[in-house]
């Protein structure tokens, strides 16, 4: 089945406290979902905003119902909590959002381990655990008709030389979650639960932009090209929507999107510039 709406349903997203994942639930809680928020960030940080706390509200002031959940995703018993927390709350999970993510874009001789232990634990680790902590209750809202997605936010894989030579340990951890999406793709197919990523054609502006020398506001889209990409995604029918590798803009071109400058955070920009690894 496919809907329109995500009215009802419950999300698990890991990483929701800021950036494309908040706007990602943000989007969907418009519908009316509920959503688990599984993230670190409790404390507010003057250098990076947005707490769970914060995010709840904002679901909130949108529409939907929020449970601020403080997890480390690279943590097993946290994880599993959580899942069971969300199960009580709202009674089952029928969509799980991969959006938590390290990035650290140095030359080998640049990486410490900590900061590649960090990127794997938490892009790699982390996604293959919150998907088996959700699994069973995937497989749940499946056999409900309740339309079940597994969305990742990871890049098309592409073993070409130059997307790893400026940052092999970035590329490796990165590609880990694009991997996780292949094999649980086919994997969940007879189950009917549909696993896809997502990612953007252009860079997006979010506080990991600190990250990317050089990067202005006119080279970005707005959050909220990757929010109603997702939205499009998860309503589309798990049964047969599943092993794609999206891209914001084609996905909406897709479904007739054909004004993209209502993305651009300066209207009328030339100058956007390619996300990486495209």
């Amino acid at each position: 089945m496919s809907a329109t709406s995500l009215k009802g349903k419950t999300i698990f997203i890991s990483g929701a406290s800021r950036g494309i994942g908040l706007a990602i639930v943000r989007r969907c809680a418009a519908d009316g979902a509920n959503v688990a928020i599984v993230a670190k960030t409790a404390e507010p940080n003057p250098k990076l905003p947005g707490t769970i706390y914060s995010a709840a509200d904002e679901i909130e002031a949108a529409g939907g119902k929020a449970l601020p959940l403080q997890v480390d995703i690279r943590d097993e018993a946290q994880v599993v909590e959580a899942a069971r927390r969300t199960v009580e709350t709202f009674g089952g999970i029928d969509i799980v959002i991969n959006n938590a993510s390290a990035i650290n874009l140095t030359p080998t001789g640049e990486t410490s381990m900590k900061r590649f232990d960090l990127m794997f634990g938490v892009n790699v680790r982390g996604t293959f655990l919150v998907t088996q902590a959700c699994l069973p209750h995937l497989q749940q809202s499946a056999q409900a008709g309740r339309n079940p997605h597994v969305l990742t936010l990871a890049p098309p894989l592409n073993m070409q030389a130059r997307w790893f030579a400026p940052h092999v340990a970035y590329t490796m951890a990165k590609y880990g979650m694009s991997m996780c999406v292949l094999g649980h793709a086919e994997e969940f197919r007879p189950l009917g639960i549909a696993v896809n990523a997502l990612w953007p054609r252009t860079v997006i502006q979010t506080a990991a932009l600190q990250m990317i020398p050089g990067v202005r506001p006119e080279h970005c889209r707005s959050v909220e090209i990757m929010a109603d990409a997702a939205h499009a995604i998860l309503t589309a029918d798990a049964r047969t929507t599943t092993g794609n590798f999206f891209i914001d803009e084609t996905v909406l071109r897709e479904r007739g999107v054909t004004d993209f400058d209502r993305y651009a955070v300066v209207p009328g920009s030339r100058s956007l510039m390619p996300d990486l690894f495209l």
